[in-house]
């Protein structure tokens, strides 16, 4: 737990320095899901998801705006050199501002528009159960995206089917762009609701490791329906100035808050 710990710490140091060469991006959900992406990475999902086997484990990133910590993650695991975390939303870069499959055999799906990525997931996971495949299906959403109709759709289907090779999970962290959820289009109760859909639910710290851990483990274990898991998050994890602050979830550092969050996480 204590290199998962320092991984996670390595990855929101990227995070920070990327978003801060490129003076935009999406820093709060980034630094929130550093601790669920590096179990994801580190311990659950199948490493054939790198290979261009056609039953390879799968991975969408539905909420696609926080892909500075997908791209630190796999930087961290030595996919993407770090000096094109430097290039971040630059013109002709690898890693733009949302993820796009035209540069990277990673990228299952071009993802941005909130409410897609979860039904391409219940379409790659229904395949795989046609042709009787083994291998999982993850997808991770947003908790503002649930307000999108197309997931609840999604989430029907899969349950209707029996995924039970379908993982999504959530970043829970009660923000979206304009305040809270609450305020903007209530979700809760929102483990209820996905339940009531016909899923396996799950809730979890999303910064215990060793939770994160047992969650997933938790999800691939089930056999009857498709699990969804509810991680429990704070935007801007890591640095307190930038801790469930909701305008931190399109802002970018500038110099000085740089410097200061750095310092915080001991670079």
């Amino acid at each position: 737990m204590e290199e998962l710990k320092q991984y996670a710490k390595n990855i929101r140091i990227k995070i920070l320095k990327m978003l801060h060469k490129a003076k935009s991006g999406h820093t709060g959900g980034s630094l929130g899901m550093a601790d669920v992406f590096t179990v994801l990475y580190y311990k659950v999902i199948n490493q054939n998801v790198f290979s261009k086997d056609s039953d390879r484990d799968r991975f969408i990133l539905s909420n696609g705006h926080i892909c500075p910590v997908w791209y630190a993650t796999l930087s961290e695991l030595g996919k993407i050199p770090e000096v094109e975390l430097m290039k971040l939303r630059e013109i002709n870069s690898m890693l733009q501002g949302h993820p796009v499959n035209h540069n990277m055999d990673f990228v299952e799906l071009a993802t941005g528009s909130l409410g897609q990525g979860i039904s391409a997931a219940v379409g790659l996971a229904k395949g795989y159960k046609m042709d009787n495949k083994q291998s999982k299906v993850y997808v991770s959403l947003g908790d503002g995206e649930m307000q999108e109709g197309s997931v609840w759709e999604a989430l029907m289907a899969a349950s209707h089917y029996k995924l039970n090779n379908l993982v999504a999970f959530l970043d829970r962290n009660m923000i979206q762009q304009g305040g809270s959820t609450e305020d903007m289009l209530s979700l809760e109760p929102l483990k209820d609701k996905i339940e009531s859909f016909g899923w396996n639910v799950i809730e979890s710290d999303g910064h215990d490791l060793e939770k994160i851990e047992i969650a997933f483990s938790q999800a691939k274990q089930n056999n009857e329906k498709p699990s969804f898991i509810i991680f429990k998050t704070h935007i801007g994890q890591g640095v307190s100035f930038m801790k469930d602050g909701y305008k931190w979830h399109g802002m970018p550092p500038n110099d000085q808050q740089l410097i200061d969050a750095l310092k915080e996480l001991g670079e």
